[in-house]
């Protein structure tokens, strides 16, 4: 995950503001030298991000500074909001309706977007700065191939299919740059497509050594391990919790997010560092969430947009994204 994140061990949460054990808020005016933490700038930095109307947001990408980007299912652009402020950029432009952006991510050095194009059966790579497209990989997969989500590891980026057993690799080379083909990665083993979705928001495993896949078919709903190498998958053992509404996932550490978009709910889970096993330590809910897809961090909050799938969009729909306070644990 983001530079800033992924040798934290924080856990964050909506708690109504309430301080788990062992955490301590830092009295106002306190000064650096005083063995604690001084007030926290983002303390006043804002809970609530308003879209465009009929922006229709699915994937959230947050890198190493202060800015969430958003992509429009609606027409394939993509906005900037910065964390501290809300104020809104647009930063790649529209391609229209028949180029959406579903997931996405931003690298390291803050210089490449890599964005999952759903149904059009592509991805691309834009330029954050500029909004220029570097690069375009076309005709992936099968006829109702859906590119949803994406990860990126130190060599490659990894894209999801929600309805073909498979993933897509994009090498990426020593600087980041993307390569010349989109290989594909059928998936074998305890895997379940099923007659709708199935694969949907994708992360590493602790140890960084495979993939953790959310499949929402799979068992009732089942978070899944798939060897990078050959494609074998085996079903994470989550005890009795089951998934059904999984989609977006993020790791921090050994913490496991997974967004359950329907169910308006965020389940935490604990990773074993191989990613074979996981308990729930926690179930996050909000009265701000309108369905949200999926979830990236920036410091100890969380972010997510909400694609209010549970509405007909129109030009009029009225879409944000919220932000909850994070606890450490």
């Amino acid at each position: 995950m983001d530079r800033s994140l992924s040798r934290r061990g924080i856990l964050t949460a909506a708690l109504g503001g309430a301080v788990l054990a062992g955490t301590a808020t830092p009295p106002a005016g306190a000064a650096p030298g005083d063995g604690i933490r001084g007030p926290d700038p983002r303390a006043t930095w804002p809970d609530r991000f308003p879209l465009p109307y009929g922006f229709r947001p699915e994937g959230i990408a947050i890198g190493a500074r202060p800015y969430a980007y958003f992509g429009s299912m609606a027409d394939g652009s993509v906005l900037r909001v910065a964390l501290a402020t809300g104020e809104r950029r647009l930063v790649v432009p529209p391609r229209g309706a028949a180029h959406p952006v579903i997931g996405l991510k931003i690298d390291r050095a803050g210089r490449r977007l890599f964005l999952a194009g759903g149904a059009a059966r592509e991805i691309r790579v834009a330029d954050p700065a500029t909004g220029a497209e570097l690069r375009h990989y076309g005709g992936l997969g099968a006829a109702d191939t859906f590119v949803n989500d994406v990860v990126l590891t130190p060599g490659a980026a990894w894209f999801t299919d929600s309805f073909g057993p498979r993933l897509f690799r994009l090498p990426l080379g020593r600087d980041g740059a993307p390569g010349d083909r989109v290989d594909t990665l059928p998936i074998t083993g305890e895997w379940e497509q099923g007659p709708a979705y199935a694969a949907n928001g994708i992360c590493r495993t602790p140890d960084g050594r495979a993939l953790v896949v959310a499949n929402a078919t799979f068992d009732g709903g089942s978070l899944v391990r798939v060897d990078p190498a050959t494609g074998a998958a085996r079903r994470i053992d989550t005890g009795t919790l089951r998934l059904p509404a999984a989609d977006g996932l993020l790791l921090l550490g050994r913490v496991l997010y997974v967004v359950q978009q329907f169910a308006n709910t965020v389940n935490v889970l604990l990773l074993d560092r191989a990613g074979t096993r996981a308990r729930e330590i926690a179930a996050l809910t909000d009265p701000r969430f309108r369905v949200p897809t999926t979830v990236a961090a920036f410091g100890d909050r969380l972010y997510l947009p909400n694609a209010r799938f549970d509405v007909e969009p129109t030009p009029d729909t009225e879409y944000d994204a919220v932000a909850l306070r994070g606890v450490r644990l």
